[in-house]
């Protein structure tokens, strides 16, 4: 009971003041945005059983793909959407008529329509004009809305262009049908307050019905940004598990939707306690290994050793856990090393039904301590050059591109 009154005297101070929608929709977007990261390719089947457990836990949307990139993607997507999930799958197009089709064809019920808004996309990538990229976003719309598809529309670099084309571009598209309008901040540059205003002033000019966000991690400020967002109105937070994506990554499923639960007491409908699961299963699908300190999912995130924290968290979990781990699925752990405690000693002892006197709870520690200041640290070198190999350069080794190279008639000069 006194956690309880402790949990709820701290929601009551954080969210005081902030306005966040009464229905949130987690929109999940690991299977695109995420596949994206480099390295990191999911099959169908792989895709399917992601989807599932997303569907389980309470996601609202998952996004499944980009139908037209190849007939493994439009399968996937195509198999998402006839999966009978519960989550609405979505499937993403640029504003070319032909991809459009390929999403129709899946048999999805909602789309993501994107296109570049800011100066650099539109001259150095697109190669197009404003009036260009208006009409080709209006004409999508309308051809999306007229196969009763559910229609996102999204910019690459919303907040990089200029402002009075975005707000002639988002209000033409809502006109035209959208139904939802995503500001994307594609290479994490936002603040916090910077971005309140932005979505204040988007806001004030647009007049959206239905508002996302998709936030990127460059800075690692993908988490704050969305909460932001989530505070200005933002309806549809866009999410990636273990906050995979290109780069350094997407706002994190797990830290957007425990932040939202524990932090402003909001309703987000996922079954929290299935997070750690989730990570687990895009961590072992991916094959990029959650890092130990990541918040909530890492393997250190409910552990502790030093002596100060132990002897808190035996007295209180509240004193150095500002939730309990069985909320995400998870366990605490002591770990027995070089910054141990007495009190830690003594708790490893009663898992055997065993006390001792203080003289054999130092002797132990002392022990404890020598033995893992004395290990050598080989093991860990060895697995972390692997784990460079591996990341430093993911995908195609250049040994076996240019063996691709020569297979098909061409012979490069030697390096």
């Amino acid at each position: 009971m006194v956690e309880e009154r402790l949990v709820e005297n701290y929601h009551e101070n954080t969210i005081h003041g902030r306005h966040v929608p009464e229905s949130i929709v987690v929109w999940d977007e690991t299977l695109r945005d995420g596949e994206q990261m480099p390295g990191v390719h999911f099959s169908p089947e792989e895709k399917l059983r992601i989807a599932e457990l997303l569907s389980e836990i309470g996601v609202g949307i998952v996004n499944a793909g980009i139908p037209v990139v190849s007939e493994e993607e439009a399968e996937a997507v195509h198999r998402l959407a006839h999966a009978g999930l519960r989550s609405k799958i979505l499937a993403a197009a640029r504003t070319v008529a032909s991809d459009v089709d390929a999403v129709i064809r899946s048999g999805a019920s909602h789309i993501a329509i994107f296109v570049a808004a800011s100066q650099v996309h539109l001259r150095y990538k697109l190669k197009m004009t404003q009036e260009q990229v208006h009409a080709a976003a209006l004409a999508t719309v309308k051809q999306a809305k007229d196969a009763g598809l559910h229609v996102a529309f999204v910019t690459e670099d919303t907040v990089r262009a200029p402002f009075d084309f975005v707000e002639r571009l988002y209000r033409g598209v809502q006109d035209a049908g959208a139904d939802r309008l995503v500001v994307a901040d594609t290479v994490g540059i936002m603040t916090p307050l910077t971005f309140r205003w932005y979505l204040e002033e988007f806001q004030r000019r647009v007049h959206p019905k239905d508002l996302s966000v998709h936030c990127h991690n460059d800075f690692g400020l993908a988490t704050a940004n969305t909460l932001t967002a989530v505070e200005c109105g933002a309806r549809a937070p866009q999410v990636c598990v273990n906050g995979l994506g290109e780069r350094a990554g997407n706002a994190s499923l797990e830290e957007v939707v425990l932040s939202l639960e524990a932090l402003y007491g909001a309703k987000t409908g996922i079954r929290t306690d299935r997070l750690h699961e989730l990570s687990r299963l895009v961590e072992e699908t991916a094959g990029v290994p959650v890092a130990a300190n990541k918040a909530l999912v890492g393997y250190n995130a409910f552990s502790h050793e030093a002596g100060i924290h132990t002897h808190g968290i035996l007295a209180h979990t509240l004193t150095y856990e500002p939730l309990q781990p069985e909320v995400v699925g998870r366990r605490r752990q002591m770990i027995l090393g070089k910054h141990t405690g007495k009190s830690a000693i003594v708790e490893k002892l009663k898992e055997r039904g065993l006390t001792a006197p203080d003289p054999i709870l130092l002797e132990l520690l002392s022990r404890v301590k020598r033995e893992t200041e004395a290990r050598s640290k080989e093991d860990l070198r060895r697995f972390l050059h692997h784990y460079r190999a591996l990341y430093e350069r993911p995908g195609l080794s250049d040994t076996d591109f240019w063996k691709m190279v020569e297979a098909v008639g061409l012979r490069p000069e030697k390096a």
